[in-house]
């Protein structure tokens, strides 16, 4: 069954494993030893963010390293792209009323 992407990213120590593997590619045991927890616990994150294919695997030899996918990450950053103009727009209307009501103080 595929992973939520939202759900993915919901998780700080995913977020976390994105932004590091954002830099380089990594190991699993090389990603374990960058967090306070188990090998397995890691690659049960890496499972997810596998099964929602934000990280792709590839074999050097007898390791896997893991890459970010940046086709998937930018249909997500598409997909908020929609929601990020609609935000600007308030913020610059929140800036219009806030300078309005400093420039009524003085």
């Amino acid at each position: 069954m595929k992973q939520d992407i939202f759900q993915a990213i919901a998780d700080p120590t995913r977020r976390a494993i994105l932004t590091l593997i954002a830099v380089q590619a990594l190991t699993p045991n090389a990603m374990a030893e960058k967090f306070d927890m188990s090998r397995q616990a890691v690659s049960k994150h890496i499972k997810v963010l596998h099964e929602c294919e934000l990280i792709k695997p590839e074999q050097s030899g007898r390791e896997i390293y893991y890459h970010l996918n940046a086709k998937k990450m930018q249909e997500f950053d598409n997909w908020l792209a929609q929601f990020r103009k609609n935000w600007e727009t308030q913020f610059n209307q929140l800036d219009k009323v806030l300078s309005t009501i400093k420039k009524q103080k003085k």
